[in-house]
């Protein structure tokens, strides 16, 4: 019984020895190796490492890439001497752990502080030099990627990469809102009235144009129909004429016929004239 209690605590204190000799390094971390306080090894590859108790310890550092978001928008100011709130966000990994725990003590909370400093310079750089249309649209992505390289080159100081560098929103400020919004709409008015004018104007240019063609047309389908009305009663003339010329006396007949037949169309039709008139010339002779 004694011996197996001595081999249970011999297998103990083993597992104690190695749990405080043995560590592992995550693909997802790199690890600092310090003994009595000083730096002496840095792990970037994963895998199973050994230490001297009590002597040596290790940290461990997360380098999965991480997001810096502002908690509350930014303010600043354009070129135009107009006030922006802008929401911004930071992506950034540890690519140094040595730097990076001597710069900033390891601690996230620092570099979150010394990352937001550079951002907030950036912008406020960037954006004293636009318009706000630029920053809104304009030259948007210019400016984002100006920021990525300023804060990488500020970071790659405290041993850190900066992977990308976002403007989520920007707007203005609630008093300036409503000024813009009162500017643009009497903007936009000015443009439609302005439209309506020009369209107005066109119009009354348009009708004016197809009021001259049509009298044009008019004008031309008049001449037309005269000159066909002329050259058929001249056709007409040229008939009767020979007509006329070959039988004069049927052409006087058949003209008084037709002269008779309108005169007395209706019963009603009443026509004083002097019965030895010529007009009854054919009415006194008809048995010839």
């Amino acid at each position: 019984m004694k011996h197996l209690n001595a081999i249970m605590t011999g297998l103990i204190a083993v597992f104690i020895l190695l749990n405080l000799t043995m560590y592992t390094v995550d693909q997802r971390q790199n690890a600092i190796v310090f003994q009595l306080g000083e730096i002496i090894d840095v792990k970037k590859t994963p895998g199973l490492y050994f230490k001297v108790p009590f002597l040596q310890n290790v940290r461990f550092f997360d380098t999965r890439v991480l997001t810096l978001t502002s908690q509350e928008p930014e303010r600043f100011i354009t070129s135009e001497k107009k006030n922006v709130l802008v929401d911004s966000f930071v992506k950034w990994r540890v690519v140094d752990v040595k730097q990076y725990y001597v710069s900033v003590g390891g601690d996230e909370t620092r570099a979150h502080l010394r990352l937001s400093q550079t951002v907030n310079d950036g912008l406020r750089a960037e954006f004293g030099k636009r318009t706000v249309h630029d920053v809104v649209s304009g030259q948007r992505d210019q400016i984002m990627e100006i920021l990525r390289q300023k804060a990488d080159s500020d970071a790659r100081t405290i041993g850190v990469q900066v992977l990308d560098v976002r403007i989520k929103r920007v707007d203005l400020p609630q008093e300036v809102s409503e000024s813009v919004y009162q500017r643009m709409e009497a903007e936009r008015k000015r443009v439609a009235n302005e439209l309506r004018s020009t369209g107005a104007g066109e119009a009354e240019k348009i009708k004016a144009d197809a009021d001259r063609q049509r009298e044009v047309v008019l004008a031309e389908a008049y001449r037309d129909a005269q000159r066909t009305k002329g050259e058929g009663d001249a056709k007409a003339a040229g008939i009767y004429a020979e007509a006329f010329g070959q039988n004069p006396e049927f052409y006087a007949f058949y003209r008084s016929m037709e002269a008779y037949r309108q005169t007395f169309k209706n019963k009603s039709d009443v026509m004083v004239m002097d019965p030895s008139s010529e007009f009854f010339k054919y009415l006194k002779s008809s048995g010839k």
